[in-house]
């Protein structure tokens, strides 16, 4: 007997066999995470969607380190022609800079040493880094003006991951799990892919953690390997029916426990319990390419047959996205060019150019591009002047940009064929139609079916949410 008010959720622990009453609601709705935030009065997306959804899934190509714009997407002849000359006041307007630029005696000016051209019919100027992206210029929305308050990698990442520079709140991916729920029994809905073997900043796991939602939101990782999940497979000498058998045992201990004690973390270990034995057969099927017809395995480039490569976790995502996963994050490090930026950025564009385009043009010939929203970009940009001596003819760096940085788009509701917004012609300011990184985030749910304001849980008396009291939707960028 209960001594107190009992809410939805500790109604449900108490019906019928316990945590068996959540397996039927399970059952009956699949949308426990949108039920739970009714209870609690937080705002979930109780129903489904606010709106009808452009998008059903994401596929984010998040390249850590902070792509240099001004080599890639960001043509600026001015910058060139004055390369050598004092970055002057009247642009910096006092920005701080990072402890790696800030004490420099000269702050030359450095264009980029790449040429830029226009492509397709919208004229997008791209660089000669970029050939495979060129060719589906007319597919993609470029927002040039992408800006943040992060100056710093580890900041700026979780900013761009989370809402907010200090690391502790839910991930995209865990947000669209606790307001949409999983779409496909046996694969996760959010889903973390690492290129194995890059350098540069760390990237830590709370960038695709629950944060404050229960643990059964975060993200699962897929490694590169024989195990693409760590610890999914049965132990030596254990059977799949020793399997089932045990987690029987484990789940009526966490009934036992979750009578005595209603707390979401208990219903969420059994969940998590429960889907790892799903994903034994799951996951090995998706990871593996024989079925892949070599024409197409061919657009990825040659590294697509390498596991844990770019050009190999693009093919996942998608085979992933086939399969109802609804979020799908790559991670892609090594853009952070204090120094050798002409050589460096030339290899990354090298590892990520093909391998993103084609996955763009695989989506489009599936029929999936129109509701898969895929997204490239970093948690900031690169300064238009050099960090340390610059002389002409050799190597140079640049050092961190918040003011202003380059993402592109595509499928799910976005515009093709758009460049959206303006910077200054030294490539430093924007002058017109700036995305925050809040506004980036309001119209990525947007897209979703979510009003950015309405999902919201409520955590030690506040009710949080993604874009924090902050976000609007730019409508500029929609189809």
């Amino acid at each position: 007997m209960h001594r107190y008010p009992m809410n939805r959720r500790e109604w449900l622990g108490s019906f019928g066999m316990g945590l068996g009453g959540m397996a039927l609601a399970d059952l009956l709705g699949r949308s426990t995470a949108a039920d739970e935030a009714a209870a609690d009065g937080a705002g979930g997306v109780l129903g489904g969607f606010h709106f009808p959804p452009k998008a059903k899934r994401v596929i984010y190509l998040f390249q850590s380190g902070g792509p240099s714009q001004l080599d890639l997407y960001d043509h600026k002849p001015l910058l060139v022609e004055r390369t050598g000359e004092q970055l002057p006041d009247s642009v910096r307007g006092g920005q701080r800079l990072t402890g790696m630029s800030g004490n420099q005696s000269s702050i030359p000016l450095v264009g980029s040493p790449f040429k830029f051209s226009q492509y397709g019919d919208s004229g997008a100027w791209l660089s000669e880094l970029l050939p495979h992206t060129a060719k589906i210029a007319d597919r993609l929305c470029f927002i040039r003006t992408m800006h943040t308050e992060s100056i710093n990698h580890g900041p700026g990442v979780t900013f761009m991951q989370s809402g907010s520079q200090i690391p502790g709140r839910p991930s995209i991916g865990a947000w669209l799990d606790y307001g949409l729920g999983n779409a496909h029994d046996d694969l996760p809905s959010f889903v973390v892919l690492l290129t194995k073997d890059k350098g540069g900043q760390p990237l830590m796991s709370h960038l695709w953690g629950a944060g404050f939602l229960p643990t059964k939101h975060q993200a699962v990782r897929f490694r590169s390997g024989g195990d693409p999940v760590l610890y999914l497979n049965n132990p030596a000498g254990v059977s799949p029916e020793n399997r089932r058998q045990l987690l029987d045992g484990l789940r009526q201990l966490h009934e036992h426990e979750f009578a005595a004690l209603p707390d979401a973390e208990i219903t969420a270990r059994i969940a998590n319990y429960e889907m790892a034995f799903r994903m034994q057969a799951s996951v090995p099927e998706v990871a593996d390419f024989s079925d892949e017809p070599a024409h197409v395995l061919e657009k990825y480039g040659p590294d697509v047959k390498k596991p844990g490569t770019f050009a190999a976790n693009c093919v996942l995502a998608r085979r992933l996205a086939e399969r109802g996963v609804r979020f799908i994050q790559l991670y892609h490090q090594d853009w952070d060019h204090h120094g050798g930026l002409p050589n460096m950025i030339k290899s990354e564009c090298k590892q990520t150019d093909q391998p993103a385009a084609a996955l763009v043009a695989d989506l489009a010939d599936r029929g999936m591009l129109d509701d898969t929203l895929v997204i490239w970009g970093g948690e900031f940009g690169r300064t238009n002047y050099c960090q340390g001596l610059y002389k002409p003819g050799m190597d140079f760096g640049r050092d961190h940009h918040p003011r202003c940085f380059t993402s592109w788009m595509a499928g799910g509701g976005i515009r093709p064929g758009t460049t959206y917004g303006e910077t200054c012609e030294y490539g430093y300011n924007v002058v017109k139609d700036g995305v925050h990184v809040h506004d980036f985030h309001a119209t990525m749910l947007h897209l979703l079916g979510i009003d950015h304001e309405r999902l919201t849980y409520k955590f030690q008396g506040r009710r949080y949410r993604l874009t924090d009291v902050h976000g609007k939707v730019v409508k500029g960028i929609l189809a």
